[in-house]
């Protein structure tokens, strides 16, 4: 509904665009993996902090989470796309807790932590970026 509206009130024309651009990886790493293949795998899936809901430092979970899932939901906090490039198909169940002496945690350096200890690992590459070309818009008229 948004989308009609821009259109009609900036005279608006645009198309969407994949480039390459930056992204992590998510991959596996050198530990052992603590990923345990989901126990009820009815369960809706969901990646979040260690008390539930949003990653705000505390650490990462996760239920009956696949790695592509686990890497869209990553790619919220890290301000960019990831990758899943593990290879693992399926989902799994996983906790890692973290703590910091610092009263507001990092959250990007605990989600980095957190990956690591469940025996993944987050890159920095070049991958394919979508994104919007404005191709026109228009001052709208006055109401």
């Amino acid at each position: 509904m948004l989308q009609s509206v821009l259109v009609e009130r900036f005279q608006l024309r645009y198309h969407r665009e994949t480039r390459e651009g930056p992204v992590y990886l998510l991959v596996k790493g050198n530990k052992a993996l603590k990923l345990v293949d989901s126990k009820d795998k009815n369960a809706y899936p969901w990646a979040g902090g260690i008390r539930g809901g949003m990653i705000v430092g505390d650490g990462l979970a996760g239920i009956n989470e696949s790695m592509e899932d686990l890497a869209k939901r990553l790619s919220r906090y890290l301000g960019g796309p990831v990758l899943d490039r593990t290879g693992l198909s399926g989902s799994f169940d996983f906790r890692s807790e973290y703590s910091s002496d610092d009263e507001l945690p990092d959250v990007i350096t605990m989600i980095l932590a957190s990956v690591r200890d469940i025996g993944l690992k987050l890159e920095a590459s070049k991958g394919p970026v979508d994104g919007i070309v404005i191709e026109h818009a228009e001052k709208p008229s006055a109401n």
